[in-house]
């Protein structure tokens, strides 16, 4: 298991000590794109709730995740369609000889 490390990031001016196993750099670049979620929120809608702000980003965040989970099940349907017939294929190539 690896030992936990703390690195402190700034989210939407506030400062948070993140402590975690995983890389630093890694923890940076999401709380970037945290801190940049929430300012898009916060540039487009009259919101100044921090919280208010954080749950709209969020909502965005998750919208994004499922929109690419949904992508990646429709790209393993096709390949898993596209194995299948190429194994058909291979099959009755294999008949024939």
């Amino acid at each position: 298991m690896a030992e936990k490390k703390s690195v402190t990031v700034t989210i939407f001016s506030t400062e948070y000590p993140i402590q975690s196993d995983a890389d630093s750099d890694r923890i940076r670049e999401v709380a970037r794109y945290v801190d940049w979620k929430m300012r898009e929120v916060a540039t487009v809608t009259a919101i100044r709730s921090a919280t208010r702000v954080a749950i709209l980003a969020a909502l965005n965040i998750s919208d994004e995740l499922f929109k690419e989970r949904d992508a990646n099940r429709t790209i393993e349907s096709m390949l898993g369609k596209n194995i299948s017939r190429l194994s058909n294929l291979l099959g009755e190539e294999g008949a024939k000889q």
